[in-house]
């Protein structure tokens, strides 16, 4: 089980990097843009983004 949770943290870890590795204007620009957003936006950005990789981690796992 931790095993699978480290290696989980892991691939988040390299998608994450991908965006400033390959596109570093581009990424930094969203994240200006981000930071501009109100917070209830944000907070409905980050909770359709948790649904999202919920779902999707239930199909998988399942």
């Amino acid at each position: 089980m931790m095993t699978t949770l480290w290696g989980a943290l892991a691939l988040v870890l390299v998608v994450e990097g991908l965006g400033p590795m390959l596109f570093p204007k581009q990424w930094r620009q969203m994240v200006t843009e981000l930071s501009q957003q109100p917070d209830n936006q944000l907070r409905r950005i980050g909770g359709c983004l948790v649904v999202i990789g919920a779902v999707f981690a239930y199909y998988l796992l399942s």
